[in-house]
């Protein structure tokens, strides 16, 4: 699974990878947690180009009676995503990109859990392939809320967790942004991009354990822990 991540990159530097027609305007977050605010990169409205929003991470089905169940899907297992009802409309027309520099996964050493911080090898941002919907509320009011996909580990995280995030590269973009078709063949296509990134591009190394409190931010999250 991914439980919590990064987006520290500076703005001016996300509006030129996402193709974003300004730079957004964000804090920098090193402990980003479930059910908070996430930025997502998606087709805007009139299909002409790409749109930054901020959504809740946690995604709420648009049938669900509870905003309180996108708690439980902050991941989307990239095997059954065509078919779960939970996920199954956003896969088809509500795919996103969520934007990232760097995520944690904690590894199991005897009764404790280590944390790991990994990303790419040059450090540079990235996008998980998301899926974001829109629920509304019985007053009329609306959230909006994502999920990450998940896939098998590569060989670099396969020691530390049994899942790992799916990461789009960047000439995936617009073959996983485009909703032009709903085909059964259409949507096949994607599956070749929910694979494991190349472990050659990445990196991990481990980190405090002061993460693991969702409360903590700054920099020293992603400290690698013989420096702390």
């Amino acid at each position: 699974m991914c439980g919590r991540f990064t987006l520290h990159t500076p703005a001016d530097a996300l509006a030129t990878l996402f193709d974003l027609p300004e730079a957004p305007v964000l804090a920098p977050r090193y402990n980003i947690a479930p059910t908070q605010p996430v930025a997502i990169v998606r087709p805007n409205a009139a299909a002409t180009g790409r749109e930054w929003a901020l959504t809740l991470w946690g995604l709420i089905p648009s049938w669900s009676k509870d905003p309180g169940f996108g708690a439980r899907l902050i991941n989307a297992r990239s095997e059954t995503v065509v078919e779960k009802p939970s996920f199954r409309a956003a896969f088809k027309r509500r795919r996103c990109l969520i934007p990232a520099d760097g995520f944690y996964e904690w590894q199991k050493a005897g009764k404790r859990k280590q944390p790991y911080y990994m990303g790419m090898d040059d450090g540079a941002p990235f996008a998980f392939a998301g899926l974001w919907e829109a629920w509304q509320g019985p007053d009329g009011g609306e959230l909006q809320s994502c999920t990450i996909l998940t896939t098998t580990p590569n060989e670099l995280l396969e020691p530390i967790h049994n899942r790992m995030p799916v990461i789009l590269a960047p000439e995936d973009y617009d073959d996983w942004l485009d909703h032009a078709s709903e085909h059964p063949r259409d949507l096949d296509r994607l599956q070749h991009l929910m694979r494991p990134f190349p472990a050659e591009k990445m990196r991990a190394y481990p980190v405090s354990t002061y993460v693991n409190n969702a409360r903590n931010e700054g920099a020293a999250c992603i400290e690698p822990l013989d420096a702390v």
